[in-house]
């Protein structure tokens, strides 16, 4: 596979590969879900460091345990619970180390911050844009497949098209968003 489409590729496709023995593609989930799952964990601990060891241990779980996803929740749903159970797996190791006032102390917030919810944003407006420079078959497609969530097989009997065609529109539709918000920023 080329680097463009590990980019571009569906969580549920690259887990599929990593499955396979795709070590590519096992790194474009941790590049794409690091970032969120160290800042769960820094915003519950306010501790980078036992942040960083909590996230090694998710992505050993999630490694060891690809062969148990299931596509009946999405990707990002799996690994916040496999990393949510690894974080109260932690605490509870760590209750009888902590005061009396850390117990009772205030979670911090869990909603993005300001720059955090510009950049959501801005992402959203860019895939939009690029949504509506698209073609009307592509849009079509588009909105089908991630924003409706057809499968492969109900988008093919909707459209009257082969499955094999129903993917290769995807993959070509996915290729020209990407380009346009890369031509943008």
């Amino acid at each position: 596979m080329e680097i463009d489409d590990y980019i571009v590729a569906t969580d549920a496709h690259l887990v599929e590969l990593a499955s396979g023995g795709d070590q590519q593609a096992f790194e474009y989930l941790f590049t794409r879900y690091h970032e969120a799952l160290t800042r769960l964990f820094e915003q519950r601990l306010g501790d980078k460091a036992m942040a960083s060891d909590l996230l090694q241990e998710t992505f050993i779980k999630v490694y060891l345990h690809l062969d148990k996803y299931s596509s009946n929740y999405t990707f990002g749903q799996w690994i916040y619970a496999i990393a949510r159970n690894t974080l109260v797996d932690h605490l509870r190791r760590k209750v009888d180390d902590i005061s009396i006032d850390e117990k009772f102390r205030a979670p911090q917030a869990t909603t993005p911050t300001p720059e955090e919810s510009v950049i959501i944003n801005q992402s959203r407006n860019h895939f939009y844009t690029a949504l509506e420079e698209l073609s009307e078959e592509y849009r079509q497609i588009i909105e089908m497949r991630f924003l409706e969530e057809y499968s492969y097989e109900e988008m093919a009997e909707k459209l009257g098209k082969p499955i094999n065609t129903i993917k290769t529109q995807i993959r070509r539709a996915r290729a020209a968003v990407c380009k346009f918000i890369i031509d943008k920023e």
